[in-house]
C-alpha cells in the first residue's frame, strides 16, 4: 500500500526530479527572457525575488514584528531599485538600502532580531539590485547577468549529477548530509566551463566585455564564483538546521523557497557587486 503523503512533504525519488526540472526549466525560460528583453521586467524579477526571499528569512528565523518587517524590507527595495534605474548616483542608492536596513533594525524587537533584519535586508538587497546594475550597465550589458545565470545554474547541476554518480566522502556532513566532494569538484569544473562559454559566445557574437574579461581570468573568476556558490548553498543550509526548517518556503515547486534557490546567487551577486564597486572606483575596468 502507498503511504499517504505527508501534507507540505515534497514528493520523492523520481517524481521529485522530473517536478524540480520542469519547475526549473519554466523558471529559467523566464529569466532569460526578461534579462534579453532587459528594463522594468527584468528589475521586477529580481526586486520580486528579493522581497519574497526577505520574507521567507524573517518568516523562518521568526524575527518580529513579522508584518511590520516584510512591509519594510518590500518598502526598502522598491526604492532601491527605483533609485538604480532612476539613474541616481550609487552612493545615493546606497544610501537608501542601509537607511532601509537600519529603520528595518530599529522595528525589530530583539537585539537578534535586529541582526537578522539588518542582514536579512542587505542581503536581498544584493540579490535585488545586482544583476539589474550589470544588465542595466552599457559596457556589460546582458553578458554579466548572464555569467552569473550559467555559473550558478552549472555549479548546482553539474553538483547534483557529479554527487549521485560518484559519491564518495561526504562535504560536511552535519551541515549538508548529501554534499559530496565529487559533487563539489564536479560543480566547480562545470561552472568554469560554462563561465568560460559565456564570454566566448558573447566575443563571437560581438557583444562588448570589460578589457579586463581575458579568458583566464573569466575562467578564474568562474572558479571563485562556483566556490562561493557552493559556500552559500551550505551556509543556507546550516541556517534551516538551526531555524529547524527543511525549506524556506514552497513557493517553488520541488525546489522549497526563493531562499533554496538563491542561496548561491546571492553570495556570487555579492562578488559581482564588489567587482562593480571597484569598477566604479577605477581600480579595475
Amino acid at each position: 500500500m502507498t503511504p499517504p503523503a505527508v501534507p507540505g512533504a515534497r514528493p520523492s525519488g523520481r517524481r521529485e526530479l522530473w517536478l524540480r526540472v520542469a519547475s526549473g526549466v519554466v523558471l529559467g525560460a523566464g529569466i532569460i527572457a526578461a534579462l534579453v528583453y532587459g528594463g522594468w521586467p527584468f528589475a521586477g524579477i529580481w526586486l520580486a525575488a528579493g522581497i519574497i526571499g526577505f520574507a521567507e528569512w524573517v518568516v523562518m528565523s521568526r524575527t518580529e514584528p513579522r508584518e511590520v518587517l516584510i512591509a519594510l524590507g518590500a518598502a526598502t527595495l522598491a526604492a532601491l531599485l527605483l533609485c538604480q534605474r532612476g539613474g541616481a548616483p550609487a552612493l545615493a542608492c546606497i544610501a537608501v538600502l542601509l537607511l532601509g536596513a537600519a529603520a528595518c533594525a530599529t522595528v525589530a524587537r530583539t537585539p537578534g532580531g535586529r541582526m537578522r533584519a539588518l542582514a536579512g535586508v542587505l542581503g536581498a538587497g544584493a540579490v535585488a539590485s545586482v544583476p539589474v546594475a550589470l544588465r542595466d550597465d552599457p559596457a556589460i550589458g546582458l553578458v554579466g547577468p548572464a555569467w552569473m545565470f550559467a555559473v550558478v545554474w552549472s555549479t548546482d547541476i553539474a553538483a547534483f549529477f557529479a554527487g549521485r554518480k560518484i559519491g564518495g566522502p561526504k562535504l560536511m556532513p552535519r551541515v549538508s548530509p548529501n554534499k559530496t566532494w565529487s559533487g563539489a569538484i564536479g560543480g566547480l569544473v562545470g561552472a568554469v566551463a560554462a563561465g568560460t562559454l559565456v564570454a566566448v559566445a558573447a566575443d563571437l557574437a560581438g557583444m562588448s566585455l570589460p578589457s579586463a574579461a581575458s579568458l583566464p581570468v573569466v575562467a578564474g573568476a568562474s572558479a571563485l564564483a562556483s566556490v562561493l556558490s557552493q559556500a552559500g548553498d551550505l551556509f543556507e543550509s546550516g541556517l534551516k538546521r538551526r531555524y529547524g526548517v527543511k525549506d524556506s518556503g514552497k513557493i517553488i515547486p520541488g525546489h522549497g523557497g526563493v531562499m533554496d534557490r538563491l542561496d548561491g546567487f546571492f553570495a556570487v551577486a555579492v562578488l559581482a557587486g564588489l567587482y562593480l564597486a571597484l569598477r566604479g572606483g577605477g581600480l579595475i575596468t
